[in-house]
């Protein structure tokens, strides 16, 4: 896929736009291939933005969302994915084909994690991300861009407008 995107510094910077073109192509894959997911399962948080374009643009209406937290930083992971509660049950994916959805496979550890998980009780898993970078774990069957580099969402580029204390901060 194109996956041009702007990279400076180091960076790989993904405006909204892009991530719009990126999504439909990646889709545009996916329908290529015949793939016709039963669900999609977003993981949490990037994951979601991606889950919503692929299910709208691949007209499947059943989407699930796994919510796993790896980075605690930029750059700084706990040793280990952990799936936080809820959990989804996993009769609801038998003799399903599912899709995972994220923003990027990055060690892979995440989307191992949830393969893993999905991997007895589907019928069959393939995974769809914006970026993959090359020393992922799980390489994955939809891939938009390949790069090493860190990437910029425009989700995660700016601070958040309210602490986890609630507190609004300035603008």
């Amino acid at each position: 896929m194109s996956g041009a995107g702007d990279v400076s510094g180091g960076r790989e910077r993904l405006s909204y736009e892009r991530f719009g073109v990126a999504v439909r192509e990646l889709a545009q894959a996916i329908a290529d291939d015949g793939y016709r997911p039963d669900v999609v399962l977003s993981i949490a948080r990037g994951g979601v933005f991606v889950a919503g374009g692929l299910a709208y643009a691949l007209d499947c209406k059943n989407i699930h969302l796994v919510n796993v937290e790896f980075y605690t930083g930029v750059g700084t992971t706990l040793e280990m994915p952990v799936m936080l509660a809820p959990v989804p049950n996993r009769i609801d994916f038998t003799d399903k084909k599912v899709l995972i959805a994220d923003d990027v496979a990055d060690t892979g550890k995440t989307l191992k994690l949830v393969r893993d998980f999905c991997l007895d009780a589907v019928a069959e898993v393939r995974s769809a991300v914006v970026y993959e970078k090359s020393q992922s774990l799980v390489k994955c069957e939809y891939v938009w861009k390949r790069t090493d580099e860190w990437i910029e969402f425009p989700w995660s580029v700016q601070p958040p407008v309210v602490k986890r204390t609630g507190q609004v901060l300035d603008a």
